[in-house]
């Protein structure tokens, strides 16, 4: 009878194992796909103590440790203000996980209490900057954020909802504030709901909303509150019941955009518009 294993063996066998196909295997298609991991990389990374950024750590650490390409790790968790209650968890889970974590301090969130417009988008700039320059201080050359397909799927529709622009969340960006660094996103592929499943088939338990201007989505019956990304949840759990493919649909969508369709683009912060080449002669049998 062999040895009993550790629970961090066991979360480690689980992607592996039980959610290969639904975890793993995207989290490598992503990773492939989108080239961002190269030889000698040291890559940050960032933990904010929620699934999503626990789970790319474990799948982080085993690419580490299986994967043919050699780079480096380290595990950086900035605490912007948290409760003593939400810092303690993220560092026990981070044992539970055998994740060796460095954490440093900033004082994002009290600076946030005193914005008045857009508190959110301050808070996640100034997350990116202190993270950027904490991993660019400790010779890293990337960053590594736990955004996920679902995330990709829910930008898209809010930039086009409320932003008036059709954009969406890229799989990896080099900085233009911090020269040399650039910014991956491992679990590009990955669904959210996987995400979820493998946390609940592990009995693991991560923190949610510790941002004091969101503590309402922990707190509601439905776990949505009030943000308007949890309300695109909710439209595509709606649109889900008539085509369970929407969001792969909207996903081949942001990869196959027709120019010669739209009224108007931006690329590199010029605008563009079909008029500039309208009297041009163009192949437009596929629009006919």
């Amino acid at each position: 009878m062999g040895r009993q294993l550790e629970k961090y063996e066991e979360v480690e066998r689980s992607l592996h194992k039980s959610y290969r196909k639904r975890i793993w295997n995207p989290f490598i298609e992503g990773i492939k796909r989108y080239e961002m991991v190269k030889e000698n990389d040291k890559i940050a990374v960032c933990i904010s103590g929620g699934k999503d950024s626990m789970l790319l750590a474990k799948l982080m650490q085993e690419l580490h440790r299986h994967g043919d390409v050699p780079f480096e790790l380290v595990f950086l968790v900035m605490d912007p203000g948290y409760s003593e209650a939400n810092r303690q968890r993220i560092i026990d889970n981070a044992a539970l996980l055998n994740i060796p974590i460095t954490i440093f301090e900033s004082d994002i969130f009290e600076v946030v209490a005193g914005a008045d417009k857009s508190p959110c988008y301050l808070c996640a700039r100034m997350r990116r900057g202190f993270l950027y320059s904490k991993a660019q201080e400790l010779g890293c050359n990337k960053i590594a954020l736990g955004h996920h397909f679902s995330d990709v799927i829910e930008t898209t529709l809010m930039g086009m909802l409320y932003g008036a622009q059709i954009q969406t969340m890229m799989p990896k960006l080099h900085s233009t504030n911090f020269p040399g660094m650039e910014l991956i996103r491992p679990m590009y592929c990955v669904h959210e709901e996987n995400i979820i499943a493998w946390a609940q088939y592990n009995g693991l338990e991560f923190i949610r909303c510790a941002c004091r201007f969101t503590e309402s989505c922990a707190k509601s019956d439905d776990g949505v509150g009030e943000s308007k990304r949890q309300e695109m949840k909710l439209l595509l759990k709606t649109l889900r019941r008539d085509n369970p493919n929407v969001e792969k649909s909207i996903f081949s969508s942001i990869q196959c955009v027709n120019l010669n369709t739209l009224i108007g683009y931006k690329k590199d912060g010029v605008e563009h518009s079909f008029l500039d080449d309208y009297d041009e002669p163009h192949d437009n049998s596929d629009l006919i």
